[in-house]
């Protein structure tokens, strides 16, 4: 059937303003109108007259949360064109109740690993307190610390905890590994030894989280385990805030239990104003950027156009779930 009228695109949570230079939008239909959001809604109603008009709706990873309250609000709604392999804000049985098929992209494995070595280089060698004491005038305020024939724990020895584990070695740093699921076998082909989470936590300088949040992983992290660290040990999470219980943190950090923690993921986000993890002296606190590079980018957009084309032309890609209706323009 030819198109016979407007199908209405938006683009949510473009912080950069950057979605319409990092891939070639004018492929798609001379029908496909896109609207891009720079700005993040959190206000449900506020979302929903947003939202209200578009068939097609293209979600940065899990910025702007779909719960089944919202999707039932959008009966325009066709495709959830998001970014990433996986969103878990989206309500996918909501979804396939109410016929929205759901599509996903791949992404730059390098980014997020690359990120996380640098939040911990700069916590450990105090450069973000160097870099400010510079700015004001004056010069050298505390002392690095060191990484070589340090330990490291990496809980999660996926994609990104492999990377890790391999930087991890050229420092010449001790690794240890644990996950629900981790096998000595895999740990040792990584690099890595498997012990138990309470050794890891135990024995490492860094503790670094590269897990999927799951039931089984909310509040990994709480008071018990932040306890069993080292007081000049750090904790880096740049997976999901959730998997550290914010409450417990905040806590650990103000009474040094810890020696300080660099965080790019939180509980709720944007952060709020005026949340401590904005003004703990140390903390390293990052606005979940660890994905966030030009590759990475490139790679989310131009494959969401093509799910876009894919999907208006009757033969959707990358489909997460079970859902696709035949889309009809009229």
């Amino acid at each position: 059937m030819e198109p016979s009228k407007t199908i209405r695109v938006a683009v949510l949570d473009d912080y950069q303003d950057a979605a319409l230079e990092m891939a070639d939008w004018s492929v798609l239909p001379p029908e496909v109108e896109v609207t891009v959001f720079p700005d993040h809604l959190a206000d449900p109603e506020a979302l929903v007259e947003r939202l209200l008009p578009f068939e097609i709706i293209c979600p940065m990873r899990e910025r702007t949360p779909f719960p089944a309250a919202l999707i039932q609000r959008l009966p325009n709604l066709k495709l959830l064109a998001t970014t990433g392999s996986w969103n878990a804000a989206i309500d996918m049985k909501a979804a396939e109740e109410h016929g929205v098929t759901v599509c996903g992209t791949s992404g730059a494995v390098h980014a997020t690993p690359e990120f996380s070595w640098a939040l911990i280089m700069a916590l450990v060698r105090n450069i973000p307190s160097e870099i400010q004491s510079v700015r004001t005038g004056g010069w050298q305020v505390g002392l690095g610390g060191d990484l070589k024939g340090r330990t490291i724990g990496i809980l999660g020895l996926g994609n990104i905890g492999t990377a890790i584990a391999r930087y991890a070695r050229a420092f010449e740093m001790e690794v240890i590994a644990w996950s629900q699921n981790l096998t000595p076998e895999k740990a040792e082909a990584d690099g890595a030894k498997l012990v138990s989470k309470d050794e890891l936590l135990d024995r490492s300088d860094i503790v670094t989280i590269h897990q999927v949040l799951s039931q089984r992983t909310r509040d990994l992290i709480g008071a018990r385990e932040l306890a069993l660290m080292k007081p000049t040990a750090f904790l880096i999470n740049t997976s999901r805030g959730p998997i550290v219980n914010e409450p417990a943190l905040i806590d650990a950090l103000q009474r040094g239990v810890i020696a300080g923690a660099a965080l790019d993921a939180f509980e709720e986000e944007p952060l709020p104003q005026g949340h401590p993890f904005r003004t703990l002296p140390n903390v390293l606190a990052t606005p979940h950027i660890g994905y966030v590079s030009g590759d990475m980018y490139r790679m989310f957009f131009s494959q969401t156009v093509e799910n876009i084309a894919a999907f208006l032309a009757g033969s959707p890609t990358r489909v997460i779930g079970k859902v696709f209706k035949q889309y009809q323009y009229s």
